[in-house]
């Protein structure tokens, strides 16, 4: 029986989703709920698990292409059995997704209500495997140098970069995996009539797991004489390669969500920002004798998990600041929780990840949540649940030596504070100058809902928490 598998929706009505990389290829057979493709949505990398067992007729994408939810991705040949057919299904016999086939057998009729029990009604999850037994996966030999040879580019471009199943070298027993490259070059190989797995097999040995580039396929051409090398330019003329000038980056994944996000929310809502440098050497020694206490060796309490602290003691007494604007009904929705969303820059680009109920933590609650938060987007782990939300944000620049600036407010919420670097520096104190540990925090609030008197009061009690850290106990 054939059925078509649609690209589902990943979560929070994302649109479309990337194909980051195939994990399968056309004739494999696969197991129930294993991983298909590893997809990229605005939000996160998600691994995208089989709903059927059976074996893969066609692939509707390439690695760096994007897919629209609802359209077909996968097509699969599977028997009532749950094994795989031995025959392989044209793309044009399948039907969407958990539907039969009009050419079915005979006898599918009689075995319409295990069809039914076998169909998963969520991809990857509460599926029930039409078989007991365990299908068969054809052997893939896979080079293991090649991630590691990967890692060794000159540049993260090419390591992020989309990119199909390993290279095949000529020796191997199949050539079907295609080579690695860039969508451009695959393009560009295309329109010139050229298959990437030759130029491969052209390579020297040593440079055949590599990423082929625009400059390989020509030497490819040229060696066909298919098309002859560029005539010089004059000596007085400089040659510009647009190629080696510049990089053209699509526009996809987290950068285009963030690029909406803000120009909806700039030209939404009126920002309006103060700023305020507080002496913060009360917090800092507060810092190195929580460093120093046994009681929470192993612990990394540090200036944002502090800062947080004060943000959600502050936020119940100013409630507007833990609240948005419902455009529609033309209302002002206040929050009785705090979900404090934490800016994480990571290659991939800028996340909020969120800490549910952060005031309901303490301090060392919250110093541990911001860590496993950090690790897990650096990592690229985190799922589009946890970007979800959030109620009121933090933004460290602090940590790329920035002492302020002007956030723009994430979408839904009517504030976000940017925590600068901390630095030593002379300062009035107890009538005298001295060193003393200062830093600047600067607030951003939604001028609809947050008059200016409002935004400065909260922050003077954010800041005046930070110069007196024993003043928390006021809250």
């Amino acid at each position: 029986m054939k059925q078509e598998f649609l690209l589902p929706d990943l979560g929070e009505g994302l649109a479309e989703a990337e194909i980051v990389q195939w994990m399968v290829a056309v004739g494999d057979t696969v197991a129930l709920n294993q991983t298909l493709a590893e997809v990229e949505t605005a939000k996160a990398i998600v691994e995208l698990p089989s709903p059927y067992a059976g074996t893969i007729t066609v692939l509707h994408a390439e690695a760096g292409q994007t897919v629209d939810v609802g359209a077909p991705l996968i097509g699969f040949d599977i028997k009532k059995d749950g094994h795989a057919d031995t025959a392989t299904a044209m793309p044009g016999d399948a039907e969407l997704n958990a539907h039969s086939d009009d050419d079915a057998h005979s006898d599918d009729d009689a075995h319409s209500e295990n069809d039914e029990k076998a169909q998963p009604n969520l991809v990857g999850y509460g599926a029930e495997p039409a078989s007991k037994g365990r299908p068969a996966r054809r052997a893939r030999r896979q080079d293991k140098n090649v991630r590691a040879d990967a890692s060794t580019q000159e540049t993260d471009v090419l390591a992020a970069a989309p990119h199909d199943a390993d290279v095949a070298a000529p020796e191997r027993e199949t050539l079907h995996e295609r080579p690695r490259s860039t969508p451009p070059v695959r393009k560009y190989a295309k329109d010139h009539g050229v298959d990437l797995a030759l130029v491969s097999a052209s390579l020297p040995q040593t440079e055949r797991d590599k990423v082929i580039t625009r400059a390989d396929v020509d030497v490819y051409l040229r060696g066909l004489k298919q098309v002859e090398p560029e005539p010089a330019l004059p000596e007085t003329v400089s040659p510009r390669d647009e190629q080696t000038r510049t990089t053209r980056v699509p526009v996809r994944g987290v950068r285009k969500l963030t690029a909406e996000a803000m120009v909806r929310s700039a030209f939404t809502a009126p920002h309006v920002t103060v700023f305020h440098t507080v002496d913060v050497t009360a917090t800092t020694r507060l810092l190195d004798s929580l460093r120093q206490d046994r009681a929470l060796s192993g612990q990394r309490i540090g200036p944002l998990a502090i800062v947080a602290k004060a943000v959600c003691l502050a936020l119940p007494h100013f409630e507007n600041l833990n609240a948005f604007w419902d455009e529609q009904s033309h209302e002002i929705v206040h929050n009785h929780f705090v979900d404090l969303g934490i800016a994480a820059a990571t290659q991939r680009g800028l996340i909020v990840p969120v800490i549910r109920d952060a005031h309901t933590m303490s301090l060392v609650d919250l110093a541990e949540s911001i860590s496993v938060l950090a690790a897990t987007a650096r990592a690229g782990k985190t799922s589009p649940a946890d970007l979800a939300g959030g109620t009121f944000s933090l933004t460290n620049i602090g940590v790329f030596g920035i002492d302020a600036g002007t956030p723009i407010l994430p979408p839904g919420q009517s504030g976000i504070l940017a925590v600068g670097a901390i630095r030593r520096q002379p300062w009035e104190h107890g009538g005298e100058v001295a060193l003393r540990d200062v830093m600047t925090l600067s607030l951003s609030f939604d001028h609809r809902l947050v008059d200016g008197q409002q935004g400065s009061q909260f922050l003077k009690a954010v800041c005046d928490t930070l110069q007196e850290p024993g003043r928390a106990m006021l809250f």
